[in-house]
């Protein structure tokens, strides 16, 4: 038996709406030989830098575009979990709170619908289901797949089940780290399908009636380098480049953004990384340039 927790203090301060103090992790956990149990605040399995997400863990100074838009990281909320493994096989299956269907009402994505364990609901409870193969020395590949009907606030701003956000995503990914080789592919699609009448009070900023129609979000990021750090007797140094695509709206080549990244991160130890990367973000027609620098830590 043990307890695991992490807060975090989200941009260095909380003052007039800015930053936020969050208990993103905080659960009972019980580990066997093989198969254990969490309850309490927890992240589902989704994509490679949800439950695992410090900065040494990615190569760019940010997190790619794709986990923030198509995988929400940080995602947590309450729940239980079961995981276990068997030959080089690792399961998990996650049951959490509810997505808040009235802010992807609003919104149209996971990001805003996340609930973060504060006055949530369990009206249809969230389903996570996870698998990975690491069987293979330096070899990851894994996939899973989430759904719930998110629950909408009603005229009294209690959620009901009679008007729900349909959100189902499934999501693959893969990582190869050995030989001096590092590769990483993710590709994720999200669907939403709203089922009940518009309700009263559902109105945009500008007073409008919200009108909703049923649409799906995609992406992908696919990062390649090579580790140089032996030729100069250092502990990992890679040059790298990375090429993606994320839709928020597939419907709508508007909000589409390609990316052609490129950088190089050193380690001087495996939980210290410095950064660099240049960009060319592609977002409706327009290009901005970026340049980027960081140093990543976890303890």
């Amino acid at each position: 038996w043990s307890f695991k927790s992490e807060v975090e203090l989200e941009h260095n301060f909380v003052a007039d709406g800015e930053g936020e103090l969050e208990l993103e992790q905080a659960f009972v956990n019980y580990h066997a030989s093989n198969w254990g149990f969490q309850g309490g605040v927890i992240l589902p399995t989704a994509g490679l830098l949800n439950e695992y997400h410090e900065p040494p863990l990615f190569l760019s100074v940010e997190r790619p575009t794709y986990s923030k838009y198509i995988i929400p990281t940080t995602w947590f909320g309450n729940g239980i979990a079961f995981y276990g493994n068997y030959s080089g096989f690792n399961f998990r299956l996650a049951i959490m709170e509810d997505l808040e269907g009235e802010n992807i009402f609003y919104k149209g994505n996971i990001r805003d619908g996340r609930g973060k364990g504060y006055k949530t609901t369990g009206i249809n409870l969230l389903k996570n289901l996870s698998a990975s193969y690491t069987g293979i020395n330096g070899l990851r590949i894994g996939g899973s797949l989430t759904l719930n009907n998110a629950p909408l606030a009603d005229d009294n701003e209690e959620a009901s089940s009679d008007s729900t956000i349909a959100v189902q995503l499934y999501e693959i990914n893969a990582k190869y780290d050995a030989n001096n080789f590092y590769a990483v592919f993710e590709y994720g699609k999200s669907g939403f399908n709203y089922d009940g009448a518009n309700l009263p009070g559902y109105l945009n900023d500008d007073d409008e009636t919200v009108i909703w129609s049923d649409f799906s979000s995609s992406g992908y990021y696919f990062d390649l380098g090579y580790n140089i750090g032996g030729f100069i007797n250092t502990n990992k140094l890679i040059p790298w480049v990375r090429i993606s695509n994320v839709s928020k709206n597939d419907d709508d080549l508007s909000k589409q953004t390609d990316c052609l990244r490129f950088g190089i991160t050193w380690w001087p130890i495996d939980d210290v990384a410095f950064k660099t990367d240049f960009a060319n973000v592609t977002t409706d027609g327009t290009t901005t340039t970026e340049f980027n620098l960081g140093i990543g830590y976890k303890f």
